[in-house]
């Protein structure tokens, strides 16, 4: 069987939110298990931004809509979970 040599990707990201309270919030109100709660939460914080400052761009214009969605379904999900501790 061959073996997969690991790669890792090292890159200097800002944000106007702080990420890893994004990635608490998730794990604790999304109901996702915690690891993908975690990826969900930084592939996010990736594509989020780039998708906002280009949402003109043929790439995003038919999926912005989808990902709107998403996003509101995802906050409300965490702040009802929120509440109902």
């Amino acid at each position: 069987m061959n073996q997969v040599e690991a790669k890792s990707l090292q890159f200097e990201f800002q944000d106007r939110e702080d990420l890893f309270k994004v990635v608490d919030i998730i794990k604790e109100g999304s109901g996702l298990e915690e690891s993908l709660a975690t990826r969900v939460s930084v592939a996010l914080r990736l594509l989020g931004p780039v998708m906002m400052k280009n949402h003109r761009h043929p790439l995003f214009v038919d999926f912005m809509p989808h990902f709107k969605s998403f996003m509101h379904n995802l906050k409300s999900t965490v702040k009802n979970t929120a509440r109902n501790k």
